[in-house]
């Protein structure tokens, strides 16, 4: 639950620097939040989970 919530965060604040510094236009934002909200009700969403935590594991796993 706490990558989950980290992720949406994350996504967000990326989202918010794109529609301040590189000119994505609000629409264009609240497009890309519906496709995440729609695609997340399909069958490819379980997929899409599996490969973030799996990216999320690897990235946890570098140490320094």
């Amino acid at each position: 639950m706490i990558l989950s919530i980290s992720g949406v965060v994350l996504l967000g604040v990326v989202l918010c620097i794109l529609c301040r510094k590189d000119g994505l236009k609000p629409l264009h934002a609240v497009v890309a939040m519906l496709f995440g909200f729609y695609l997340a009700s399909t069958a490819i969403a379980p997929s899409i989970k599996a490969g973030g935590e799996s990216l999320a594991g690897l990235l946890g796993g570098i140490r320094f």
